[in-house]
């Protein structure tokens, strides 16, 4: 797989060398001669260019990269990488950093934006997941049919506890990809029981996501 990044300071080279670890192709896209530090990352192809600008994405053959991520300091930049990628080029997959959270809302598909990377927004995720039980957290949001990756920690007590998956009415537009269960990640099956303490990840609506809490919060009746 071919991977264009855009921006070459320290998450893009961290991107891109956990991408060449897994067996892929990498070009890194810096406009700052500062930034073009080929000895950190010497496996990848570097371009000194201005991602912005059209010529500059020709010359790294976007059109033939199976993903761009938008990966720089600036969210004004990082939109402008991703529409032009998604609509000059037609790259399948656009992935790109959400600097500032109160920009978060305008990384979506009009902007190209297939999936919006907010690293405030993750942190404060992380901790909500580490102290919270029964209550559905959002980790990532996808831009396209408006989805979310969300995860919720089954209490001991909840009512789902016990259940196969297949038993489970799930609320439409929900669904679960993920058991975590005892540091092991399970790919679930409708005959697997829930059990207390298990990490459930869902892939769901924003608006279906209150009715997943309520399915799988909710304590037993006394």
């Amino acid at each position: 797989m071919r991977v264009a990044i855009a921006g070459a300071g320290a998450v893009g080279r961290s991107i891109a060398g956990e991408l060449l670890e897994n067996g892929h192709e990498v070009l890194l896209v810096d406009k700052n001669p500062k930034s073009i530090s080929v000895e950190r990352v010497p496996q990848a192809e570097w371009l000194l260019a201005d991602a912005c600008e059209i010529t500059a994405l020709d010359e790294a053959a976007l059109q033939r990269c199976n993903v761009v991520i938008a990966a720089t300091g600036d969210d004004k930049v990082n939109l402008v990488v991703s529409l032009l990628a998604k609509t000059e080029y037609g790259v399948p997959r656009v992935v790109a950093r959400v600097n500032n959270p109160r920009n978060e809302w305008l990384f979506n598909e009009a902007w190209g934006v297939d999936v919006a990377v907010s690293t405030p927004r993750l942190m404060s995720a992380l901790v909500e997941e580490a102290v919270s039980v029964g209550d559905v957290v959002r980790l990532m949001r996808f831009s396209q049919g408006d989805a979310n990756l969300v995860e919720i920690t089954l209490s001991d007590t909840a009512t789902a506890v016990g259940t196969r998956v297949s038993d489970v009415q799930w609320p439409e537009d929900t669904a679960l990809v993920t058991i975590i269960r005892e540091g092991r990640v399970l790919v679930p099956s409708g005959s697997d029981s829930l059990e207390g303490g298990d990490e459930l990840l869902f892939v769901a609506t924003a608006e279906r996501e209150s009715e997943l809490e309520a399915l799988l919060a909710g304590e037993p009746e006394q």
